[in-house]
């Protein structure tokens, strides 16, 4: 299910959870949680790991729970890690990297 209402040129991505779609978007907030999570000074070598397609699946849970907190929802990351992802973790994979492309790329 894809919401009629995601923006990918505002940097926006649809996640599903539990049948429901949310909106996820890195807004500055939330890298900056997302950069405090992962104890890393800048989001470089992230984006760097997503590209040579050596992310760990922590790195997949810290993307998507900030973009769902930078598109406004109130859950944690133990809720989502109890959650059904549509697509399971290859989707939660694609959606992360969707994220870091759209925040950091030249276009969606």
């Amino acid at each position: 299910m894809i919401d009629a209402t995601v923006n990918p040129w505002a940097g926006e991505v649809a996640l599903t959870i539990n049948g429901t779609a949310h909106v996820c978007k890195l807004t500055l907030g939330a890298l900056a949680e997302l950069e405090a999570q992962l104890g890393e000074d800048t989001l470089v070598a992230l984006v760097q790991r997503f590209e040579g397609q050596a992310f760990s699946s922590r790195d997949v849970m810290a993307l998507l729970v900030a973009g769902l907190r930078g598109g406004g929802w109130q859950g944690t990351a133990a809720d989502l890690m109890t959650a059904d992802i549509a697509g399971g973790p290859v989707g939660a994979a694609k959606v992360a990297a969707q994220l870091l492309a759209r925040a950091f790329g030249p276009t969606a």
